[in-house]
């Protein structure tokens, strides 16, 4: 109980009644609620194929059972040539011991060709890299115009600077970012001192020496997996923008050293509407940490203060994808984690004063996700009515799982969540599209409008399995705004700035993120569902260098790209 603030009895026991209600009653009461026509246009459709993206993950596996090889990788959407159509970065594992092949599996960059559909340009751009790859994250980290990016892996991390001519250059030792000893998840980059440089936080995930591992059996003598508990944390990483091309390693200095974390997640938000960027780590089996900024250069864990280390009952969760976003349109920002099988995904309100509530149950998220293991996830606006929704990729750790259990299973379907509007959600995964019928082993997700046509789209990566683009057809049948930002003070991709936009009937806010979901990264440019108004009443942006700008009457449906302390620019797209 937040101090100050009691809770009448009628609202204990409903409360109660919610928590414990069968979800098939509430499923039920909420179909009388929602509207179908209104709600189930959108559908989402496979159409990486006939793209031409034809990326399988390989996670090099022998059957010998390492854990490495059940984490799967992550993926970014860019727009690395700067054509105004988002590209793709795609991660691939390596060989494993016992792992034969004559083509060993590298990393991809495919160039999105628009109505071409895409172009595998990883040899031509020399961004193949054949490490044991896990995630990566994309921003404008030297200010110059074009997207770079950071590569994490079990082994040495790779930064690749965009040369602005179709080509990277891997830039690892110059910026001092390899960090070869650790093993390295998530990835985001942020601008936390405000200097106008982006600085870069590294997620580290266990102590871990596959020389050592392989070797586990359950009670009945069947070799197993191990788990993250029988190994050692190691500490995250920041490293500082030094504004010349290199980084300085700022981990201790910044008060974000911490050996007990395993964290796979990591997403950034002033959660405290305090004009400061703070960071949100999701660790895998032990308490998460929210790093509050605070103003200094320094950064303090108020994970356990604020309610969101643990869950409701007090435990550590196996934190997997995170993100933040404002699910009850209230001007804070809330935080979803993604978690392991039995013990549910976790939703935590920010009560706008510091302290956050498990919502889980309440919102109705608790019963669907309690037999799924949660990977890739975020906080979007599926139909563009105003209400961020919620997507999970799922899919098991263990192969094994269900020799071991009646109940898990290994390949898992999909998950997409309907924001109702009341502090509630809806699970709709059946009425959404035949790929959410489909059970797969899924691990990283990006989102981003991949055909500019006004609607999220997703790209999901699966274990061993080929990836998926999922387009989202009918999302834009509702009106909408994207914004991109062009810092100017500020780092160039405006990273961190917050966005209010104002309409007759909702005022929404978002934070231009470089990093989020589970190892991947997003469309930088920012999307808000404006329902059935025709226009913005006002948009706001509040950058980071501390300047304002304000906007009135924006017309909906197109992309309005704003500069730093300069009228803003228009373009149409398709609705």
């Amino acid at each position: 109980m937040v101090e100050g603030k009691e809770i009448s009895e009628p609202l204990r026991n409903t409360q109660y009644v919610l928590r414990f209600m069968p979800y098939w009653i509430v499923f039920t009461l909420n179909a009388f609620i929602i509207s179908p026509h209104a709600r189930m246009a959108v559908q989402f459709v496979d159409v990486a194929e006939a793209l031409g993206i034809t990326f399988k993950h390989v996670n090099g596996e022998s059957g010998r059972l390492y854990y490495l090889e059940t984490m799967g990788s992550g993926m970014a959407f860019l727009d690395y040539d700067n054509d105004g159509d988002l590209d793709l970065y795609i991660v691939n594992s390596a060989p494993l011991p016992g792992f034969v092949t004559a083509t060993p599996p590298t990393n991809v960059l495919y160039r999105n060709d628009g109505d071409k559909g895409f172009t595998d340009v990883t040899v031509e751009a020399d961004v193949g890299h054949r490490g044991y790859g896990m995630g990566c994250g994309t921003a404008d980290y030297d200010n110059d115009g074009d997207p770079d990016l950071y590569v994490t892996n079990f082994g040495e991390n790779v930064l690749y600077r965009n040369n602005g001519d179709g080509t990277f250059t891997d830039v690892t030792v110059h910026a001092g970012v390899g960090d070869s000893d650790r093993w390295s998840s998530s990835c985001a980059f942020v601008d936390y001192d405000h200097d106008g440089n982006l600085d870069l936080y590294v997620v580290n995930y266990l102590d871990y020496d596959i020389a050592e591992d392989g070797e586990w059996y359950d009670v009945n003598g069947r070799q197993i997996y191990s788990n993250p508990r029988v190994y050692k944390g190691v500490s995250d990483a920041l490293y500082s923008n030094n504004g010349d091309g290199t980084f300085t390693d700022v981990t201790q200095r910044a008060g974000v050293y911490n050996d007990t974390g395993k964290g796979l997640g990591v997403t950034c938000g002033d959660y405290d509407n305090d004009r400061r960027i703070d960071i949100y780590v999701a660790n895998d089996t032990t308490p998460n940490f929210l790093y509050r900024n605070m103003g200094d250069g320094t950064f303090m864990d108020l994970g356990t203060i604020a309610g969101v280390a643990y869950n409701e009952d007090g435990v550590a969760e196996g934190g997997m994808g995170v993100d933040f976003g404002d699910y009850n349109n209230d001007g804070f920002l809330d935080i979803f984690v993604t978690n392991f099988s039995r013990e549910t995904n976790t939703l935590y309100r920010n009560n706008s004063n510091g302290i956050f509530t498990d919502v889980t149950y309440i919102t109705h998220l608790g019963d669907p996700s309690f037999l799924k293991l949660g990977f890739g996830t975020k906080f979007f606006d599926t139909d563009n009515d105003g209400n961020l929704d919620l997507f999970v990729a799922n899919g098991h750790v263990y192969s094994t799982v269900e020799s071991q259990s009646d109940t898990l299973e290994y390949a898992q379907t999909d998950q997409l969540f309907l924001n109702m509007g009341e502090s509630s959600f809806l699970d709709v995964s059946e009425r959404v599209g035949a790929y959410f019928s489909m059970k797969r082993v899924n691990r990283g997700a990006a989102f981003g409008d991949y055909d500019n046509d006004g609607d999220t789209d997703i790209f999901v990566v699966s274990l061993n399995q080929k990836a998926v683009l999922l387009r989202n057809d009918g999302g834009n049948r509702n009106n909408w705004l994207m914004i991109k930002t062009v810092g100017v003070e500020s780092n160039r991709d405006g990273i961190g700035a917050r966005i209010k936009v104002v309409t007759c009937s909702r005022t929404q806010i978002k934070e231009v993120q470089a990093g989020s979901s589970y190892l991947s990264g997003h469309d930088l440019r920012l999307i808000f569902g404006l329902g059935a108004e025709a226009k913005a009443e006002e948009v706001k942006i509040r950058w980071p260098s501390g300047l304002e700008q304000t906007l009135v009457d924006v017309e909906a449906n197109q992309l309005l790209i704003i500069t730093e302390g300069v009228d803003a620019q228009t373009q149409q797209l398709s609705k």
